[in-house]
């Protein structure tokens, strides 16, 4: 046969999630911790991985004592727990669970991307409310949709990825008490934000709270998340999730690392007060809009942001996240919160790419206006 079946039709118009391998010498794209595991923690795996774990064996399938560590530390049972591989397995495992043919999911554009592509190549319809222009959930427009639509799915990031917003604690609170739908809000940034929509979990059984180790924790080069709900969501997920998809490494490493999470307070600190100094430098520079942040990273505005995007990885190796093609983040890019020394070289590239633009619209200027004055005097 010279010939191959297509795929589902789904699939026709579906853009893959932008991940590429680009080298640089500071990598501030993807909101990384700028740290790998701290010195003692990685002797402690190192032992770990030459006493403990047998690579020739399949994981334990559940993530066991990782999710039992988790849901002690959050005053829950392991019942309310489901570990996966990273944030995106759990995202896809309830799409795949609550969404398909016939069923919908309400997505708050612009906002983390595989909500809407997991919604599309599951059949899932997607119910687009957009945000306002300061990236600010419209509340009055969700909970329209929720009473005119009934959907099946509602997912709010918080903070959103990529604008760092935060939905109000009271809108979320009038959402669950207004659909029985399942509520996912996307906590992988809750660290650094400090707010969180456990306490309500217990009264509101349509809860799921969706947190990873990425982040915080230094580990997004091993993939692990976990999420908390109501011990029949969990069951549900369980059904339609790959068996053994968190390695034994991943889930010792995640294991030791949630162990001495106190450890990494320090870290989440210093993360927060380099943030500031971020957006201190990024206020400091003409013709950037920066946009409020309770996350890892900022979004800010700039004119020609592709071409910005350009000239701070070829002129000055620094790689940050080009979102200027998103609809409603035009001529916007994200630049992951680093270390000290990553901002500096940064705000440094910034500081000669936008004096470089004022100088050539300088001269742009002039040499219209000299045309001008030509012409006047022929």
């Amino acid at each position: 046969m010279d010939r191959l079946r297509s795929p589902r039709p789904e699939l026709d118009d579906l853009v893959p999630y932008e991940a590429r391998d680009i080298r640089a010498d500071v990598v501030l794209s993807a909101n990384e911790n700028p740290h790998n595991l701290p010195g003692e923690l990685l002797e402690k795996l190192a032992d770990r991985v030459r006493s403990d774990i047998a690579f020739n064996r399949y994981p334990d399938p559940l993530a066991t004592h990782l999710r039992t560590m988790i849901a002690e530390a959050n005053g829950l049972d392991a019942g309310n727990v489901l570990v996966g591989n990273g944030g995106d397995e759990i995202i896809l495992d309830v799409v795949l669970a609550w969404g398909g043919p016939g069923r919908s999911l309400v997505d708050l554009p612009p906002t983390f991307a595989m909500y809407g592509i997991d919604a599309h190549m599951t059949g899932t319809e997607i119910i687009e409310v957009p945000r306002l222009a300061d990236f600010d959930v419209d509340g009055e427009a969700l909970m329209r949709a929720i009473e005119e639509r009934d959907p099946d799915i509602i997912v709010v990031s918080n903070p959103n990825n990529p604008t760092g917003t935060m939905a109000p604690e009271t809108l979320l609170i009038d959402v669950l008490a207004a659909t029985d739908a399942l509520v996912l809000v996307d906590e992988a940034y809750f660290e650094f934000s400090r707010q969180t929509m456990r306490p309500h979990m217990e009264r509101n059984p349509n809860l799921a709270i969706l947190r990873t180790f990425s982040k915080a924790f230094s580990l997004a080069g091993l993939r692990a998340g976990y999420l908390l709900a109501n011990p029949e969501v969990i069951r549900e997920l369980t059904k339609v999730r790959q068996p053994y998809s968190v390695n034994r490494f991943t889930q010792v490493a995640a294991s030791l690392a949630f162990r001495e999470r106190m450890v990494f307070e320090a870290g989440v600190r210093d993360t927060i007060r380099v943030r500031d100094r971020l957006l201190h430098g990024l206020a400091n520079l003409p013709g950037i809009e920066i946009f409020p942040t309770e996350a890892n990273y900022v979004l800010f505005r700039v004119a020609q942001a592709s071409s910005v995007w350009r000239d701070l990885l070829h002129d000055h190796s620094v790689l940050v996240r080009d979102v200027s093609r998103t609809p409603g983040l035009e001529d916007c890019l994200r630049v992951t919160v680093g270390s000290d020394e990553e901002i500096e070289k940064f705000l440094s590239a910034m500081d000669e790419i936008m004096a470089s633009k004022r100088a050539s619209e300088h001269f742009g200027l002039n040499a219209t206006a000299s045309r001008h004055m030509t012409k006047d005097g022929e």
